[in-house]
């Protein structure tokens, strides 16, 4: 059974959003055998522009669908929303059948709660190919040192080891512009 958390920042969730949300959302259970038991955690934001926001995410035992759209149109913005989710599912589908075709094993594919009908998709997005293996010493640094490597680089995020705890972190740039840190342990 799907639940809906459904919260709204500078906009008020009213009853016709509300039911739009999980008349929409509801139809992504048609690709698992059971209904699955699940919390729908949906974000409603209207940006200062005018632009709506909205971000839903579903942790399931085996995945984590989430998706996030912008648009002028709220309504448009959940439409899209689910139709990234279901491609992500039928993208995760396709990768567990191929798993499970190749060990010869579809009783677990129908254990895994996902349905066995699921349609082949042959975009190159379903494949997950290494084109290119980098390999480099990391060299221990504090993050504001890695923040600057990062940007004369070029690039959008940067991985090294951390001088202080010499765990291995990695800095990244996000949409926003900000950096983000992620530590390991």
């Amino acid at each position: 059974m799907l639940r809906y958390q459904i919260r709204g920042e500078n906009i008020e969730v009213t009853e016709a959003i509300r039911d739009h949300v999980e008349k929409r959302v509801s139809k992504l259970e048609r690709y698992f055998t059971e209904t699955p038991d699940a919390n729908v955690h949906v974000n409603l934001k209207v940006n200062p522009d005018k632009k709506s926001k909205v971000e839903v995410t579903i942790p399931f035992p085996q995945l984590v669908l989430r998706a996030e759209e912008v648009n002028d149109d709220m309504y448009a913005a959940i439409d899209l929303i689910v139709d990234k989710l279901e491609r992500q599912i039928r993208k995760h589908k396709t990768k567990v059948n191929r798993k499970f075709r190749e060990k010869g094993d579809l009783q677990q594919l129908f254990a895994a709660g996902i349905n066995g009908a699921a349609e082949e998709t042959n975009d190159d997005e379903d494949e997950l190919t290494i084109v290119r293996t980098k390999r480099f010493d990391l060299k221990p640094m504090d993050s504001e040192e890695a923040v600057l490597q990062m940007n004369m680089l070029g690039h959008n995020f940067f991985i090294y080891t951390d001088a202080e705890t010499n765990g291995t972190n990695i800095v990244y740039r996000r949409k926003d512009g900000k950096y983000g840190l992620i530590e390991t342990s």
